[in-house]
């Protein structure tokens, strides 16, 4: 491993421990300035195809889900670590499933039912969005059902 600070190509692991079934974290320091920094392994998979609304299919893109969420979560008190092991157990869940392609719907469900145990007002922003509420009695329907549970 290349050590990001000096280029020095000698690097021990400290630490070492699964982030995710599928991640492994090491923490690494270079043999030669001591910096220390993380890396993370991640055991290559299938492509997934998502299958919008539409019938499209599109390759899926972490990135892209990893967006949708920040935005859901911004300025609330979620710190990025968390948002990433939402990130993973989400897509960790998706590639349980049987099969490669996997409707949007499922994804947008499973993205509401991490959200809405990390952060409530995260889960209206994303709610809002995804089921595309018209105005405020959408807004409020879906509070009733938050706070009823």
């Amino acid at each position: 491993m290349i050590c990001p600070y000096c280029n020095f190509e000698q690097t021990s692991v400290i630490d070492s421990r699964e982030s995710d079934p599928l991640t492994t974290r090491r923490r690494r320091e270079c043999l030669k300035c001591k910096k220390r920094f993380t890396t993370y392994e991640r055991i290559e998979t299938l492509d997934l195809v998502v299958i919008k609304k539409d019938n499209r299919r599109e390759p899926y893109n972490k990135e892209k889900l990893k967006n949708g969420l920040l935005k859901a979560c911004e300025k609330r008190p979620v710190s990025l670590e968390k948002i990433e092991q939402t990130l993973d157990k989400i897509e960790s869940k998706l590639r349980t499933l049987k099969s490669k392609e996997i409707p949007s719907k499922l994804i947008g469900e499973e993205v509401m039912k991490k959200l809405k145990t990390l952060d409530k007002i995260a889960y209206i922003r994303f709610a809002s969005v995804y089921r595309d509420f018209a105005d405020i009695t959408d807004f409020q329907k879906e509070i009733k059902n938050l706070v009823k549970k």
